[in-house]
Formats: C-alpha cells, sequence, structure tokens
C-alpha cells in the first residue's frame, strides 16, 4: 500500500525510508529554504538539482518548501515529492503573504547550522552552493550572491542598478546585488534577524549593523524558463520606503529623540527666529505685522517643532518599556 503524507491527513504518521532514518533523526548540516508562488513547473527540477549538488557537498541536509499561497497546483507537487523524500519540508499559508514572512516560516522551520535561500525560478543554479560554503568556512557570516552576467530584461536590471547604488551610498553596505535571492547565512545570524513587511532585501545591511561580516561571490543567472516574474514596478516605491525604514532603525532606533528632538529643536528656532523678526521689524518700521504671512509659517514651524520633540520622548518612553537585553548587543563568543 503507498505511504500517505503527513500533509493529506493532520494525524497522519509517516514511516521515513530506513536509508534515510539516520538523516531524519539527527539536526541536518545545512537547510536549504525556498518560497515558492506559482511556480508548479520548476519545482521537480529545481529539488532533482538541489539533490544533485548536495551529493556532490557530502554534508546532510533538508529542504523546507515555503508555498505563499500558490493557487497552480505547485502544492501538489510538493506533497508528491515530501511523500518520496522525508528530508523535505513543506509550509503551506493560506495565502499569499509575501517573501519575507514565507523567508521567516523557513527560518523558523530550519535546522541546519548553515541556511541557504534560493528563488524558485531555477534563475539560480544550486550547483553554486559549494562555494558559498567556502566563503562561510573561510569565517563569513553571510554569502550573498552576485548575478553575474545578469539575464534579465532592462526594466529590471537599471531600477536594480539604482537601487543597489542608492542603498550602498546610504547605508555603507555596498554589494552589487542586494536583493539577490540565493544566499548562505551562519544559523547564529538567522536568529537575530527580524524580518517583517518587505526587509528581506535588506538583509545584508542588517546583519552588518548586528556585526555580523558579509561578503558576496559572482554565481551563474539563467534566463527564467517558466511563468513569469511576481515583481511589478511598484516594489521600487515599496523599496524606498523600506529603505528609509531601514536606515532609521540602524541609526536611531535605540535613541529616537536624538532624530525627533534635533528635527524638532531646530524647527522651532527657525519658527521662533521667523517671528521675532517680524515682531522686532513692526517696532522699528511702523509696518503692521497682518502685512507679513511669514508670520504664520514661523507659528506653524513652532507647532511642529514641539509635536516633534514630543514624539520623540514618546518614542524614548515606548522604547524603554520594551527594551530587551538581547537586542542591545551580539555576542560572537564567549570564553569562560
Amino acid at each position: 500500500m503507498p505511504q500517505k503524507s503527513l500533509l493529506d491527513k493532520p494525524n497522519a504518521l509517516v514511516m521515513p525510508q530506513p536509508d534515510l532514518l539516520a538523516e531524519q533523526d539527527a539536526p541536518p548540516a545545512i537547510s536549504l529554504v525556498i518560497p515558492i508562488y506559482n511556480e508548479k513547473e520548476s519545482v521537480q527540477p529545481l529539488y532533482t538539482q538541489i539533490c544533485a549538488s548536495m551529493a556532490q557537498v557530502g554534508e546532510t541536509f533538508e529542504i523546507i518548501f515555503v508555498d505563499d499561497g500558490s493557487t497552480d497546483g505547485s502544492f501538489n507537487m510538493l506533497k508528491s515529492l515530501h511523500a518520496a523524500d522525508p528530508r523535505l519540508s513543506v509550509i503551506r499559508f493560506r495565502r499569499n503573504f509575501g517573501k519575507s514572512p514565507a523567508l521567516l516560516a523557513g527560518f523558523n522551520r530550519a535546522r541546519g547550522a548553515i541556511i541557504f535561500t534560493l528563488d524558485a525560478d531555477l534563475q539560480d543554479d544550486p550547483a553554486e552552493i559549494p562555494q558559498f560554503l567556502e566563503q562561510i568556512n573561510a569565517g563569513y557570516d553571510l554569502v550573498s550572491g552576485w548575478k553575474y552576467p545578469r539575464l534579465d530584461p532592462p526594466s529590471k536590471t537599471l531600477p536594480s542598478k539604482v537601487f543597489n547604488t542608492i542603498v550602498g551610498q546610504t547605508t555603507g553596505v555596498k554589494l552589487h546585488d542586494m536583493n539577490c535571492g540565493f544566499k548562505a547565512y551562519r544559523r547564529e545570524l538567522i536568529e537575530e534577524l527580524k524580518l517583517y513587511g518587505e526587509l528581506h532585501r535588506f538583509i545584508p545591511v542588517m546583519a552588518v549593523w548586528r556585526g555580523f561580516s558579509i561578503t558576496e561571490v559572482k554565481v551563474k543567472h539563467h534566463p527564467r524558463q517558466f511563468g513569469k516574474s511576481k515583481f511589478g514596478a511598484a516594489r521600487f516605491l515599496r523599496g524606498f520606503l523600506d529603505l528609509l525604514t531601514v536606515i532609521f532603525l540602524t541609526t536611531y532606533m535605540r535613541t529616537p529623540l536624538r532624530l525627533f528632538g534635533t528635527v524638532g529643536i531646530v524647527s522651532f528656532l527657525l519658527g521662533f527666529g521667523i517671528d521675532f523678526w517680524v515682531v522686532v521689524n513692526r517696532f522699528y518700521t511702523n509696518d503692521p505685522i497682518h502685512n507679513h504671512p511669514i508670520l504664520f509659517l514661523g507659528l506653524v514651524l513652532m507647532i511642529v517643532g514641539v509635536q516633534l520633540f514630543l514624539s520623540g520622548l514618546q518614542s524614548e518612553m515606548i522604547r524603554h518599556f520594551n527594551f530587551n537585553s538581547r537586542d542591545e548587543f551580539s555576542v560572537k563568543q564567549v570564553l569562560d
């Protein structure tokens, strides 16, 4: 009688194949986390390529597919693979939540000391995994892929170059391909990441902010074989807003009053100076105040300045209330 997958019935038990039982009991050396959204045709070839590459590596591994609300039958393909290979896990979302939640779900389930992420569209080549491991063994905490040469249309490559340049100049973290989905992480880095919204594209920035070392390697990039890209032009506006979020979090998260207070004081003093000049000018020239509409600009600037300063104080109180000592530092090593 054929075995039934745990995915078919919530309470069903799956008996793993004897030759894979030992691998399943002990935590694997490597975990591969792969978000999927409507990539039915790519599932089987990707799985085959990963297994071939990991056979060369010679380490135990697990594959975690996260079905991010696919509607094209991708989940049925994943169920079939899961039934045949207990090293493969599948997480199925109720709807499409986005890449950051999908990665977070996979990270929470991953057990490996080294965790890989790659896209499911077959544009990332699993044969490149060994060179990522070389850099990890060299001491880096995060190794990011650099698709070179990149085989995408100019509508994707040009905005990507602009994005990478802006991020590099504003954050100091300069990578050729910040948003490449092909990455390798040490487990301790993953455990300190806080992913939400669409912050996955800024993982290298957040890693450097926490004190982790990063590098990048050139990887082969293949043209898309099946389906179409899931990212539209709207992602660039969202990416800019997320960049502002990351800059704020990595610069002023611990001291919000330094930002709000500084801007608030400057705004208040500027407004006060404008109104002071209007009042003094009234006594020296007898020019009525109502002839100077700039008076109202000064009032607005003072009001805004006070509000910003109070926002900074409020942010400091929120931070104090939610203080967590583990967020204040990152420990690399302890010698007792």
